[in-house]
């Protein structure tokens, strides 16, 4: 049977017998009439000319093949455990989609639903109906008014930074020379109170326009923390700010996350005959199983108003993960379930490691 026969009707135009060459018109590699494609670039060897409908062609032609990679791929992945994994590394891959595509396909689909059904308001009130693009216009235009003008300070008077104190009565303003007689952790927690009380009395987003007032000069680093100082106090009022950006970055926190997880599974399997990038692979196959069911389990908590979904997924998904571990590495019953538990504990222990790091990281990039 050719290879034509079995295409789809919209893809089969252009793959007519009339529309064939003796030349590729790509790379100009000599061919038969009976060459459906270039043997030295693989382009299709056809000179129909391009019309309208050949991008819907195309396109339709496309989704009809990757659809039936991908529910294959989906029946495999779900009902047997591991099996895919360990297809793919013994080369039976052209029936399945690529594992790092269907990661992302399924992560993406995954975080969209997720956030259709987890939708965090922030309340409404005078802070945020400023945009903080215009609070920092006002607070630099101010500064330099007051340089430029000093008359404007009997209608403006700057802020006496010195009288700055706390609820006990305690002087919180410290001068920048002074945090140097410090230690280094001593004076970033004092510059913390110091920027901190500022906001705080003057609502003073604009790094610049601060640390002027502050009499503190203007290096990258007191911007920074000027600015971090800033957005704590923001989020302590306000939580939501901060949770929605971070959430936003979770695909890209679990995509690095993984191959980090992957390594230790190496480890503890070191002495059995897989490479790095079949444990990786393994790894990928597991988490977008993850995504799967999890995603069906927000979807039925959204309609049935309930959490219980979660809880039926977490069990099933965690006696997938000890049959995916038992037929991909081909263990005994008490081998697989040792090696399960220490995966596991290594799994939140790395996991509560990577959430600290990331939101801290988050922290000092927003």
């Amino acid at each position: 049977m050719s290879r034509e026969s079995n295409l789809p009707t919209i893809y089969k135009e252009r793959h007519k017998l009339k529309y064939r060459h003796t030349e590729c018109l790509n790379c100009y590699h000599p061919l038969d009439i009976s060459d459906e494609y270039c043997p030295n670039c693989g382009q299709l060897n056809s000179t129909k000319k391009l019309a309208f409908n050949d991008f819907f062609n195309e396109f339709f032609a496309g989704i009809f093949a990757y659809d039936s990679r991908f529910y294959r791929t989906l029946g495999v992945l779900l009902f047997k455990p591991g099996k895919i994994s360990k297809d793919y590394i013994e080369g039976k891959r052209v029936r399945y989609a690529n594992p790092y595509r269907f990661y992302l396909s399924a992560s993406i689909i995954f975080f969209l639903l997720w956030s259709t059904t987890h939708q965090i308001e922030p309340p409404v009130n005078i802070d945020t109906e400023a945009t903080q693009e215009q609070r920092r216009e006002a607070d630099s235009l101010l500064a330099v008014q007051r340089e430029a003008n000093p008359e404007l300070n009997v209608i403006l008077p700057p802020i006496d930074t010195t009288t700055a104190v706390d609820s006990s009565g305690t002087t919180t303003y410290v001068p920048e020379k002074e945090l140097d007689t410090m230690t280094y952790f001593n004076a970033r927690i004092k510059q913390w109170q110091v920027f901190s009380d500022h906001y705080k009395r003057t609502e003073m987003r604009n790094p610049q326009a601060a640390l002027d007032s502050l009499n503190y000069s203007q290096t990258g680093f007191n911007q920074w923390f000027y600015r971090k100082t800033v957005d704590a106090e923001r989020f302590s009022s306000d939580s939501d700010l901060f949770w929605n950006y971070f959430y936003s970055k979770l695909p890209f926190i679990i995509f690095f996350y993984l191959p980090v997880f992957a390594l230790f599974i190496w480890l503890l399997y070191l002495r059995r005959p897989f490479t790095y990038m079949e444990h990786l692979i393994f790894t990928f196959h597991n988490q977008t199983t993850w995504f799967v069911l999890y995603g069906i389990a927000v979807g039925f908590n959204s309609i049935l108003n309930t959490g219980a979904a979660t809880w039926i997924a977490t069990l099933i998904f965690g006696f997938y993960l000890y049959k995916a571990f038992r037929r991909f590495y081909g263990q005994g019953r008490v081998k697989t379930i040792l090696k399960f538990i220490i995966i596991n504990i290594i799994f939140f222990i790395l996991a509560f490691v990577a959430a600290v790091f990331s939101v801290l990281a988050s922290f000092a990039i927003y």
